[in-house]
């Protein structure tokens, strides 16, 4: 069998260097490592909170190059409103999701915001608080899921999502009582159980807050949050 012993292969021109032809197999020597030529999904970077992606550190951390991501981006539901006539209170809207997939060759670090919780009504009458925006931003990219409104009398419109390859609007505030409150893409939403019900509250992520009738509880949205594919190769 031939044998070539080298220290290194570097191509001639380009970056491309090719080992063996169509239909070949290519084997490892018994023991030896197959670094650097890992590809495909090799990390996911889950945000809860605001914070900066950086590739260097995941590259660091995973031993790997990253050359692209998927980023999805969940903006946070509305809180639900608090109010013993009618309309009895109302639920929140929920956030609104995006995804894209980055190429992050040139791309060393990303802004990464997730939204707050829109708070439920702290009293009889008081209307809840609107969720916070989502966004995920590296300088040529921004990709950004709103959040939904704070459930009050009257029906809101649901938040706009931008920068993804895909944009899913959130669901609007919703009124009166017995109402099930709109789902987030990755959340479920709260609900208003009807006369001296205690709301239930959103799960996941991005979900609508539930209403209440002044004398039960209502409930807060459910946050936002960013997850970060990270893809090698």
């Amino acid at each position: 069998m031939s044998q070539v012993s080298v220290d290194a292969i570097i191509p001639q021109s380009g970056s491309t260097i090719t080992i063996g032809g169509s239909g070949d197999t290519v084997n490892l020597g018994s023991g030896a490592s197959a670094s650097g030529f890992t590809s495909g999904i090799v990390g996911v970077s889950t945000f809860t909170s605001s914070g900066t992606w950086t590739k260097a550190t995941r590259e660091a951390a995973l031993g790997v190059t990253i050359k692209r991501v998927i980023v999805e981006v969940q903006g946070a539901g509305g809180g639900g409103k608090r109010k013993d006539t009618d309309p009895w209170g109302s639920c929140g809207g929920s956030g609104a999701y995006a995804k894209k997939l980055i190429d992050v060759s040139s791309i060393s670090s990303a802004t990464v915001t997730v939204g707050a919780a829109g708070p439920r009504g702290a009293s009889n009458n008081a209307s809840g608080g609107a969720g916070g925006a989502s966004s995920w931003a590296d300088g040529t990219n921004t990709v950004t899921a709103n959040g939904g409104a704070g459930g009050a009398d009257s029906a809101s419109s649901g938040p706009t999502a931008s920068g993804g390859d895909i944009n899913i609007g959130g669901g609007a505030s919703i009124v009166g009582q017995s109402n099930h409150g709109y789902d987030s893409f990755l959340g479920l939403g709260g609900r208003h159980l009807g006369y001296e019900a205690t709301a239930i509250a959103p799960t996941g992520y991005g979900g609508s807050g539930g209403g209440s009738r002044a004398s039960a509880s209502n409930t807060d949205g459910g946050a936002g949050i960013v997850i970060v594919t990270e893809i090698a190769g």
